[in-house]
């Protein structure tokens, strides 16, 4: 009787842990659910939501960094032909999205549209120097006055002229890298809010009325792809790429999987930009409508440098990546003193993986300007061939602050991990019980067999 009530004690107890083991299987699949469900609802645009407020301001101070290029050589470039060369200054810092989005409004069809208010203030503690700092470099109304004989090729101005603006005694006008950027505005930007379908929360509907472009005469170049990278849908897949559009650049981009990181405790998803991006068009086609000028980008074989005149009003302006990264060699060979390095130059978006918050990033662009040979003016007379020139390269950064990091911890990591180990605990409990009660059982019945034998022999 005593036998046989152990083996039943055994049987419960092992059909205990397959319960409990199950539950713990079951959790996974369910707690997965809750979480998706969770984060779909916290990520959707909308007030009252964990992103909409970070969606209106910018939680994290954003800074854009600019190091400027000074020439050192410009007479033996005028008078002699010589190739330039250049060494970087910076940075001077300026902190920038500090003011919230403007003219919030919320669709039917799901969307909400908004201004993109544009200030930049110095910041002189991370900085290198004085905006009055003087620097050596290209006449930024190269495009325009030329054609004048007392026009120079080269100028000398304050890193504060040549960023946000001088009066150009020729044009008449303000000239400058970024002469429209204080007080105006990016947009109007129109976004699908994820609320009927999480998977496009973010993505960028219309650009100042636009589905499309209008500055690349393609179809293809022309599409408004992705979000304004600073959030993605949630729950990614790091095997697929993120997309993006800039209107620094007046183009869609896309990003690949890089690596997952530990940033404050969190863990993320770092995303690069790949060498096809700026590659030339012989290597990746599909560039072949961002090539404007055959005769400038040597039949459209050159690499690393896009040409956005026709979203610049006609100026020859290039941008790239700081140094010519993922350039073609000639472009260095033509400027010297660059240094392209992949760490220090590339754009990168850390993105946390379950919300699809952008956590930590770095924009890196380079602004160029090109100027090429001619008979009629005398200040080209003694260019060879046609230079594509590295005005400034610029950082604009920010990351995730540790007030921030703790909150979001607290507030979703540490309720994944505790769902987690309850999954673990019941489903490494079960799986001990029920395998230490089938032992015991299978060993109390080989005892109770052998006794068995041995009474039936003594008979």
């Amino acid at each position: 009787m005593g036998c046989c009530n152990r083996r039943c004690g055994l049987i419960a107890g092992a059909v205990f842990g397959a319960v409990v083991a199950i539950l713990g299987g079951i959790l996974i699949p369910v707690g997965k659910i809750v979480i998706e469900g969770t984060v779909e609802k916290e990520t959707v645009i909308e007030p009252g939501t964990t992103a909409y407020d970070s969606w209106v301001s910018a939680g994290a101070n954003v800074y854009r960094q600019f190091w400027i290029f000074n020439l050192k050589n410009p007479v033996e470039v005028l008078q002699y032909g010589a190739r330039p060369v250049v060494l970087e200054k910076g940075p001077y810092t300026y902190r920038i999205r500090y003011l919230p989005k403007e003219n919030i409004t919320f669709n039917p069809n799901h969307t909400a549209s908004f201004l993109l208010p544009q200030g930049a203030i110095f910041e002189p503690s991370m900085s290198v120097g004085s905006e009055e700092d003087k620097i050596t470099t290209l006449n930024l109304a190269v495009a325009y006055v030329l054609n004048h004989d007392n026009s120079s090729l080269f100028q000398h101005r304050t890193v504060k002229e040549m960023l946000w603006g001088y009066r150009d005694p020729m044009l008449k006008d303000t000239v400058g890298l970024f002469s429209t950027y204080n007080g105006t505005y990016d947009g109007y930007y129109t976004v699908f809010s994820g609320k009927d379908d999480i998977s496009k929360v973010g993505m960028i509907d219309r650009w100042r009325g636009e589905r499309s472009l209008h500055f690349w005469n393609d179809k293809y170049c022309d599409m408004i792809n992705g979000t304004d990278a600073s959030a993605f849908a949630p729950l990614l897949d790091k095997k697929k790429l993120i997309y993006f559009f800039s209107s620094d650049i007046c183009r869609s981009a896309s990003a690949q999987f890089e690596a997952s990181l530990d940033l404050k405790g969190i863990e993320v998803y770092r995303y690069t930009l790949p060498p096809s991006t700026l590659a030339s068009p012989t290597v990746n086609p599909d560039n072949r409508c961002f090539c404007k000028n055959p005769k400038t980008t040597k039949n459209c074989t050159l690499a690393g440098v896009l040409d956005i005149g026709s979203c610049q009003d006609g100026r020859p302006v290039y941008m790239s990546l700081p140094h010519f990264l993922h350039g073609s060699p000639s472009l260095r060979e033509d400027v010297l003193g660059l240094s392209p390095n992949e760490e220090h130059h590339n754009t990168f978006l850390d993105v946390e993986p379950t919300t699809g918050f952008t956590m930590r990033f770095a924009k890196r662009i380079q602004v160029n300007m090109m100027y090429g040979p001619s008979k009629v003016i005398t200040v080209l007379k003694k260019v060879k061939d046609y230079t594509i020139f590295p005005i400034v390269w610029l950082n604009e950064t920010a990351s995730l602050d540790d007030q921030t990091a703790d909150m979001f911890k607290n507030e979703l990591i540490s309720r994944i991990r505790t769902l987690e180990l309850i999954q673990q605990v019941l489903l490494g409990t079960g799986v001990a019980i029920f395998a230490l009660c089938l032992i015991s059982y299978c060993v109390l019945r080989g005892r109770n067999k052998h006794s068995a034998f041995k009474l039936l022999r003594g008979h």
